[in-house]
């Protein structure tokens, strides 16, 4: 079932406030301020709307990968597709060469509000902000969807993981990155399960301000950080992607995977 129907449930028992988005009502975050929604797709549209997302990372050559975490597949935006209210990525095994020389076995789909090349121009970035979406992650094993902010600047750290999953669809990943004062990269992780997340959709979000860093899963704050040394001040830009193959590869009855986001909003005070 699509999550905004779930949503308007809680809105209804007065979980949530409400505000006017395009003429439909949709709640406003649970955390405390004064909200505006300054960016959102409902995903009802098709095909998927390029003004608001690229399907690649910033450093875009026909494709793309995140090397860095020695990740099994290369996005291609053939993979990703919107239908029925929702957008999804979707993993398939199939051997396929990028334009980095190398041969990937799996190609996947992701959505991003950064650029179609490493000297264009953001679609979109943002500094602090509640930052939800509304997300179905696969069952299969191998799989590694994220729902995270990379700096506009395109070098990380900092970064902010709103939702990953590491090996486990019960338990979700929340983690900071930052550069300590010494220099040296850091990250920690949060989390919060187990829940059986593949069975339905779920809300993931953040409220990232200049003091505090929380993040909720369905409405509900999971977790909490306020060391200001983890808290960046940098714009950022935002991304949903189904990789493959972290921290294992998926077994070989493993053929596809799909991922669906119902809708992605960012509110600003």
């Amino acid at each position: 079932m699509p999550l905004r129907r779930v949503r308007r449930a809680l809105a209804a028992s007065a979980l949530f406030l409400t505000a006017s988005c395009g003429g439909a009502t949709v709640p406003e975050p649970p955390a405390p301020g004064h909200w505006k929604l300054v960016f959102h797709d409902e995903f009802d549209g098709s095909p998927l709307d390029t003004r608001r997302w690229a399907t690649c990372y910033d450093w875009n050559r026909n494709g793309c990968t995140n090397s860095s975490n020695h990740e099994e597949q290369w996005y291609l935006p053939g993979q990703v597709s919107v239908r029925d209210g929702a957008v999804s990525l979707t993993a398939v095994r199939r051997v396929t060469r990028g334009s980095d020389g190398k041969t990937y076995p799996w190609t996947s789909g992701m959505i991003s509000t950064g650029r179609d090349h490493w000297d264009a121009r953001p679609r979109r970035t943002f500094t602090y902000g509640y930052f939800e979406a509304a997300i179905r992650i696969p069952p299969q094993a191998g799989m590694f969807p994220a729902f995270w902010m990379m700096p506009a600047s395109r070098y990380t750290p900092p970064e902010l993981d709103i939702m990953e999953f590491l090996g486990s669809t019960r338990q979700v990943s929340m983690f900071t990155h930052w550069r300590g004062r010494d220099g040296v990269p850091r990250k920690e992780r949060e989390t919060y399960g187990p829940v059986n997340f593949h069975a339905r959709y779920h809300v993931f979000a953040l409220l990232w301000t200049r003091d505090e860093l929380t993040w909720y899963v369905d409405g509900v704050a999971r977790a909490r950080v306020t060391d200001p040394e983890r808290i960046p001040h940098v714009p950022m830009e935002v991304l949903v992607d189904l990789a493959v193959g972290l921290p294992q590869s998926p077994p070989p009855s493993v053929k596809s995977a799909q991922m669906k986001v119902d809708w992605v909003r960012v509110w600003q005070e």
